[in-house]
């Protein structure tokens, strides 16, 4: 019999699989290391860093965290929380912009000069 035809058994993917993911996310790691020692604009980097973050959060939660081999319903699940976490965002992203005028309004103490 086969891991499929157990019933209740999932398939939970290969070796091969999990070694050529693993290698994706090196290899995009790797991007966004080189990313941080070139000059693009501020905007533009930020930009490629957002993207790249969330393809290496989908392919860990998919096959890391099997997600690509269970139901659809259990994944469904994780939209609630998405949700709530995007919710959470735009409440408490604005109160970081307050938070950096502040920092920058901050002047430190000046040095004593030395007679």
């Amino acid at each position: 019999m086969t891991a499929h035809a157990v019933d209740g058994e999932h398939f939970a993917g290969s070796n091969r699989l999990f070694i050529s993911i693993w290698f994706w996310l090196l290899a995009i790691t790797g991007l966004e290391v080189f990313l941080g020692y070139i000059h693009l604009p501020l905007f533009y980097m930020l930009t490629i860093l957002m993207g790249l973050s969330i393809i290496k959060a989908a392919l860990i939660i998919a096959y890391f965290m099997h997600l690509r081999f269970e139901r659809m319903t259990l994944v469904l699940t994780l939209i609630p929380a998405l949700v709530i976490c995007i919710c959470l965002f735009a409440v408490f992203f604005p109160d970081s912009f307050r938070s950096l005028g502040l920092r920058n309004a901050v002047k430190p103490p000046a040095a004593a000069e030395a007679h």
